[in-house]
C-alpha cells in the first residue's frame, strides 16, 4: 500500500495513471530486486513518483527518459493537449519544468535523461532489474523502445507495459503489440492490472 502522503503527491501531479494501476506499479516495483530501474516516458512525473518511492525503499536507482515535448496526444488539437505547458519562447510543449519538483524530491535515487529514446537507446548498456514502458505509443517508437531497452533486462527482471488495450475500441494498439512481442521473445506475463501488464524475463533460456 502506498502512504497517504505519497498518494496525495501523486494525485496532485499531472499525468494519466489510474489509482489502481499506480498502486500495482508501485507494488510490482517494490517486489523487484534493487539495481538500476528504467522508466521510458516521464511526462510530468506521476508514475515517476511511484517508482522513485519504491526505488528509495528497495535500495534501487531509477532513471527516467523523456524529451519532454510530449507525444502526439499532447499536441495542439489532440485530446490531452495542455496549453499551460506550452513554452512561450519556443511555442512547443515543455513538461520538464512541471516535472522538476519530482526530480528534486527524489534526487537521492532518481536521474533524468532529457532526450529522445532513439538517442538514448543507441548508447544504453546498463543491466536493468525493472523496465517500465510508457512513452510514445506509435507502433514504430513503441517497438523501438522495447527492442532497445528490454534486451538489457537481466534474467528474472520485470518488464512493465502501460496502456495495454487488447480491444482497439479501448485505445491504441502499440503497447498491446509490445506485449505480444515480449511473449514471443519468451517473457512470462505474471500480472494484469487494468491496462498495466507485468511480465518477467525468464531466469534461463529454453
Amino acid at each position: 500500500m502506498i502512504s497517504e502522503q505519497l498518494r496525495a503527491a501523486v494525485d496532485a501531479t499531472k499525468g494519466f495513471m489510474p489509482d489502481d494501476e499506480g498502486e500495482a506499479l508501485h507494488a510490482s516495483a517494490l517486489a523487484a530486486k534493487p539495481g538500476v530501474w528504467l522508466e521510458i516516458g516521464t511526462y510530468c512525473g506521476k508514475s515517476t513518483r511511484l517508482l522513485s518511492d519504491a526505488a528509495r525503499r528497495a535500495g534501487a536507482r531509477l532513471v527516467t527518459v523523456d524529451h519532454h515535448h510530449g507525444s502526439e496526444e499532447n499536441e495542439p488539437g489532440w485530446e490531452w493537449h495542455d496549453e499551460s505547458m506550452v513554452d512561450e519562447r519556443s511555442g512547443r510543449l515543455d513538461t520538464f519544468a512541471t516535472f522538476r519538483p519530482v526530480l528534486d524530491e527524489y534526487a537521492d535515487v532518481l536521474s533524468a535523461v532529457v532526450a529522445d529514446t532513439r538517442v538514448v537507446g543507441a548508447w544504453w548498456a546498463t543491466p536493468l532489474e525493472v523496465l517500465f514502458l510508457d512513452g510514445n505509443h506509435t507502433e514504430e517508437t513503441a517497438q523501438h523502445d522495447y527492442r532497445a531497452f528490454a534486451q538489457h533486462l537481466v534474467p528474472g527482471a520485470l518488464l512493465l507495459v502501460h496502456d495495454v488495450f487488447p480491444d482497439p475500441a479501448d485505445g491504441g494498439q502499440a503497447p498491446w503489440h509490445v506485449v505480444q512481442s515480449a511473449l514471443t521473445d519468451g517473457f512470462e506475463q505474471v500480472e494484469v492490472h487494468g491496462s498495466l501488464r507485468v511480465l518477467r524475463r525468464p531466469t534461463s533460456r529454453s
